[in-house]
């Protein structure tokens, strides 16, 4: 199993930087952010840095989208990052979320997904791809290679996220939700002549590493509770498209019919004053906290069903001590492992 590390890109850009090489430090394969450009500083700009000051580490959105950025702007931006520093980006992408919600705007079309995906890809892989009625292709792009993985919940993203994604996002770290939509996308990648064992499937979450008593546990769900907010706004698009009867996890339809509002001047923040309908129970499956033996059994959970990576969202105030634990106790355990004599 790999690991990633999920930053938002708050001011100073240098502390995000500076986490990044932590995480590498520590062990971790991927460093993502959050790609919405009002509420945080610009990543792209910020990926050049995190490359220069590091060696192995792959860099990218969790997630960027179809709206906000031109297809072939995103393309450029990583073609340029892979001659400039190796082949070491990845692009995670979706509909679309606080990124177009904070400009009054909606997220995009399934369709668009589609199609951006495609220019993407084939603009950032050196290879020449059909765009607005015009061949495109870079002439100055001659060993990058990227991958372009799709972030999906409802049954339709889900869909394509098989038919299109090099690799699937789902943030959300509840191992039964999981094992049901991991097998979503590996039917629709059979469906469409795939090989579903060529799908990376990534699973991101909260990760708060702590003891296991009643008042670490309380602190821990606070910091975290956020998360359950963040996922409910993705299922109340759901569940407006498809109604609560929808062939759909239930329980995640359950929760959210307390949800009410939500600010995104708030968005993925501990704290927020808008998650109080997240209960702890869904705190506990959608994160990943405690002492380093329940992360090690509920990581050990999600890689049996087939979980290639586990991205930590680190949108707490143990950024440093989890990044340590994860290092030192709990990634090595999760690590095929190599004897040097046998």
């Amino acid at each position: 199993m790999d690991f990633g590390v999920v930053l938002q890109t708050n001011p100073p850009a240098w502390r995000t930087v500076a986490l990044a090489k932590q995480a590498e430090e520590h062990g971790f394969d991927y460093v993502w952010t959050f790609d919405s450009h009002l509420l945080w500083q610009e990543p792209y700009v910020i990926y050049s840095q995190i490359l220069a000051e590091t060696r192995r580490v792959i860099v990218g959105p969790m997630v960027t989208n179809p709206a906000t950025r031109d297809w072939t702007v995103t393309a450029s931006v990583f073609a340029t990052l892979n001659e400039m520093y190796g082949n070491r980006t990845v692009v995670g992408i979706g509909r679309g979320d606080s990124a177009v919600r904070v400009l009054n705007g909606k997220p995009t079309t399934l369709k668009e997904v589609r199609e951006a995906t495609h220019v993407i890809r084939e603009l950032a892989n050196c290879r020449p791809v059909e765009h607005n009625g015009s061949t495109l292709q870079f002439p100055w792009a001659r060993t990058s290679a990227v991958e372009v993985w799709v972030a999906a919940y409802g049954p339709l993203a889900l869909k394509t996220a098989g038919e299109v994604g090099d690799g699937f996002i789902l943030q959300l770290g509840d191992v039964d939700i999981a094992k049901w939509m991991i097998a979503q996308v590996r039917k629709a990648a059979e469906d469409a002549g795939r090989d579903p064992e060529a799908i990376t499937f990534c699973v991101a979450a909260p990760a708060y590493v702590g003891s296991d008593d009643a008042a670490s546990v309380k602190h821990m769900r606070e910091q975290c509770r956020w998360f359950g907010g963040m996922v409910g706004n993705h299922v109340a698009d759901i569940v407006a498209k498809y109604g609560e009867g929808a062939d759909f996890p239930q329980v995640l339809t359950d929760y959210i019919k307390g949800r009410e509002d939500y600010d995104y001047n708030e968005h993925g923040r501990a704290g927020n004053t808008h998650t109080e309908f997240v209960p702890d129970e869904i705190v506990d499956r959608f994160c990943i906290l405690g002492t380093p033996e329940q992360h090690v059994a509920k990581l050990q959970e999600l890689k049996a069903i087939g979980v290639d990576q586990f991205a930590v969202y680190l949108q707490h105030d143990n950024k440093e001590e989890t990044l340590r634990q994860y290092g030192e106790t709990i990634m090595p355990r999760l690590r095929d492992h190599v004897t040097a004599k046998a």
